[in-house]
């Protein structure tokens, strides 16, 4: 099966000074339904390697950045940034820490909103998100009716129901309890699978990931002659 995200030689430097660091990616590629887990201390580059992956960060040097067939790399070259903000709005989800749910929305907006931004029309999948989320009966009350779970699982749906290529989901179960959290993850690996989603979790829970048994990558910052710098390393096939 062809790769729908392939990265090779891909380096991004943040920060100044003593706090500087560089984060390496030596080779990464994600095809339709892969589920896979990033972890590592914090102030590694996970968040780094998110924005690379969301589109939202230039890389410093990329040998291979492909998306989906477009030659990332190359846009960001040229400064194609409507061709990078169309891939994003389209064929990425997000999954934000706090859920990010907009409090003047109810949830079944706040979930259909991705479509709506596209103008795609209602579709059926916004309802059976709904409804393997447990949130039917919650679609009319606004976030600050909702429990953190609640709004997580709404959040959830939101970064699924354009049907993306790809969801990118930053500790999207920091806030929860562990049972919560191991449902949760399921639930989101059970509809990246289904649906021929590609999926990165980011988690510090590095307990949480073994018990979900998913193919790991850990950022290792390790020192270097041009200061702090952290590589991807794959720790499991599971």
């Amino acid at each position: 099966m062809t790769s729908l995200l392939e990265l090779a030689g891909v380096e991004r430097r943040r920060g100044e000074g003593e706090g500087a660091f560089t984060l390496e990616v030596g080779e990464l590629s994600l095809r339709a339904g892969d589920c896979l887990a990033v972890t590592g201390p914090s102030g590694s580059g996970k968040s780094t390697l998110l924005d690379l992956l969301g589109l939202v960060l230039c890389p410093d040097r990329a040998e291979v950045f492909r998306f989906l067939d477009r030659d990332v790399a190359a846009l960001w070259r040229s400064g194609g940034d409507g061709g990078l903000a169309a891939l994003r709005s389209r064929h990425l989800g997000y999954v934000l820490q706090t859920g990010g749910l907009l409090p003047f929305l109810d949830l079944r907006e706040n979930v259909e909103l991705s479509r709506r931004l596209l103008g795609l029309g209602p579709d059926s999948l916004t309802g059976e998100l709904l409804a393997r989320l447990g949130l039917t009966h919650l679609k009319a009350k606004k976030p600050r009716a909702l429990s953190v779970g609640e709004r997580q699982r709404a959040a959830i749906a939101r970064a699924f129901a354009h049907r993306p290529a790809l969801v990118l989901a930053d500790e999207p179960t920091a806030a929860l309890d562990p049972s919560l959290a191991l449902e949760v993850c399921r639930l989101m690996r059970e509809l990246a699978a289904e649906f021929g989603i590609a999926l990165v979790i980011v988690s510090h829970d590095w307990a949480l990931v073994r018990r979900l048994r998913l193919p790991e990558l850990r950022v290792v910052p390790q020192a270097g002659t041009s200061g702090c710098r952290s590589r991807l390393e794959g720790v499991s096939d599971a």
